[in-house]
């Protein structure tokens, strides 16, 4: 027999609550328990309420494992600078 013990009191986040975290590459939304701090607020579709909003750059709907669709995802350029390097590199020699 497995005796449980009762949880510990006062250990618990007190800010847990609904949190929408929106996708930015994919545009999709997700309503979940979060304790994260969001300074925005946003009208959930489902039941007209506000709720804190927090955006992420990638997430289940939007990351080539999940999705297997095979995409480059480049929100800060990285990829244009890298082959502006590249090519003035290949231009000095």
């Amino acid at each position: 027999m497995i005796d449980y013990l009762p949880m510990k009191k006062d250990i618990h986040p007190k800010e847990y609550r609904k949190v929408i975290f929106a996708d930015n590459s994919s545009g999709a939304k997700f309503l979940i328990s979060s304790t994260i701090a969001a300074k925005e607020t946003a009208k959930w579709e489902e039941d007209g309420r506000e709720y804190p909003i927090h955006h992420v750059e990638i997430s289940s709907a939007s990351h080539p494992f999940y999705t297997n669709q095979d995409k480059t995802i480049d929100t800060a350029g990285r990829v244009e600078k890298f082959k502006s390097r590249m090519a003035k590199a290949k231009a000095k020699k």
